[in-house]
């Protein structure tokens, strides 16, 4: 991995992309100092502290949240957008039909739609936000005027990050909505860390336990490469085939099934589930202590706390659930099928058709099973772990590990294939 980065940089073209990802890194860290004015400090922080769903998304704006920023909703208007849409191409013809027929054409009208479906999703969120905080006391200026300009500057900073991320995507290398989301966990490291190593100078960290804190950390993150470089390779076989009066003969290659197809979206939509409505009732429920939604709220509040074992089983089961739903969306094991079929391939052993289909399913539902199994696994460790060494000051989120992890291993991927197409290049210049 090293030679290859060392070789990206000898290389002007990749060395120029690498460049302008970084350049976009620094205008990110600036728009998290552009904050909203006329804020109260002390009233949101005290907001933070109480606010299981502000923190996580806070870490996930690289702490742009923390000090309410104009990008304080971070990119996650637009991920929500991208999953709905994902979605929405599975279950309406009309949209399944644009993006496998449409071409080029297709999926720029998709992507159309889902810059717009942001707009509607961050107006809806900000909306939301502004008036929590106008109730919490945070602004000093509760004008509708103020309110109006803080929803939409927060739905501005979300269309920038989007904009920056396509820029990304198309100057730097590597997909830059992802590596928005990569910088935004990597800054809040060198917080936790000083955070860390000055409770444990003052004695308020044991040593032993951040030891085996980081020891286990390291396994998780070792384990989750394998999660996401593992696969299951299916074997196919290709037809003889006559063009003209030549008889090529069959050639044997594989298909590769991923072991994890689902990502980290079964965790952002578990956890999405779990925080969201607790944190909403809680925006519209301050300050009241009788009537249904405040009881409702102080139900969640003392049974589905974070720390609570029926969270962790609910937040568990959600994560396996949903990522047998989402796997059955990414992989579609009929087109499989269909495409082996029109070219002439086959599984050996198993006969074309609805036989391997059903072949195909009962792989994807071992994968799933495994992959659905340990992402839960993974989703509950890191907060258990946390608790169990009484480690106060770092976070090590399972959302924040698979993203980081795997938006690295895409990068270096990227550069990767970067690097063999100019080999190549040369090569057919020669």
């Amino acid at each position: 991995m090293l030679t290859n980065l060392r070789a990206a940089l000898l290389v002007p073209e990749i060395r120029k992309r690498v460049g302008y990802v970084f350049f976009a890194f620094a205008w990110f860290v600036f728009m998290i100092h552009v904050q909203l004015p006329n804020v109260n400090e002390a009233a949101w922080q005290q907001v933070l502290a109480n606010g299981a769903f502000f923190n996580l998304l806070g870490f996930l704006s690289g702490g742009a949240l923390q000090k309410l920023s104009i990008i304080a909703m971070g990119i996650t208007p637009y991920i929500n957008a991208s999953i709905i849409m994902q979605l929405m191409t599975v279950v309406l013809p009309q949209l399944e039909d644009m993006a496998k027929k449409g071409g080029e054409e297709g999926r720029k009208k998709i992507s159309q739609y889902t810059r717009w479906l942001t707009i509607v999703l961050a107006t809806m969120q900000g909306t939301f936000m502004a008036i929590a905080m106008r109730n919490y006391g945070v602004f000093y200026d509760h004008s509708t005027m103020y309110l109006l300009f803080a929803i939409i500057a927060m739905v501005a900073g979300t269309m920038f990050l989007m904009w920056l991320g396509e820029q990304i995507t198309d100057k730097g290398i590597g997909n830059g909505i992802s590596l928005i989301i990569f910088i935004g966990i990597v800054l809040r490291f060198p917080t936790y860390i000083t955070q860390t190593l000055s409770q444990t100078s003052s004695g308020g960290e044991s040593i032993l336990n951040l030891v085996i804190y980081a020891v286990v950390a390291v396994v998780i993150i070792i384990s989750i490469v394998f999660l996401y470089q593992g696969q299951r390779r299916v074997p196919i076989q290709q037809a003889r085939r006559v063009v003209g009066r030549k008889m090529f003969a069959g050639r044997s290659t594989y298909i590769p099934l991923r072991l994890n197809n689902a990502g980290v979206i079964s965790i952002i939509f578990a956890i999405s589930i779990l925080l969201l409505p607790q944190q909403a009732l809680s925006w519209f429920t301050h300050g009241q202590t009788t009537g249904a939604m405040a009881n409702v709220s102080n139900w969640l509040n003392l049974y589905f706390s974070p720390n609570g074992l029926l969270y962790n089983i609910v937040y568990f089961l959600l994560v396996v659930i949903f990522t047998f739903f989402y796997s059955s969306i990414v992989l579609n094991t009929s087109d499989i099928a269909d495409n082996l079929k029109k070219t002439g391939a086959f599984v050996p052993g198993i006969r074309p058709g609805q036989p391997t289909v059903q072949y195909f399913n009962k792989i994807l539902y071992r994968l799933t099973t495994a992959s659905a199994i340990y992402l839960g696994i993974i989703a509950v460790l890191p907060g258990a772990m946390q608790r169990g060494l009484s480690v106060t000051t770092f976070y090590l989120g399972s959302t924040s590990l698979l993203i980081v992890v795997g938006v690295a291993l895409d990068t270096i991927n990227q550069i990767e294939a970067r690097l063999a197409m100019r080999d190549y290049r040369g090569f057919i210049k020669k």
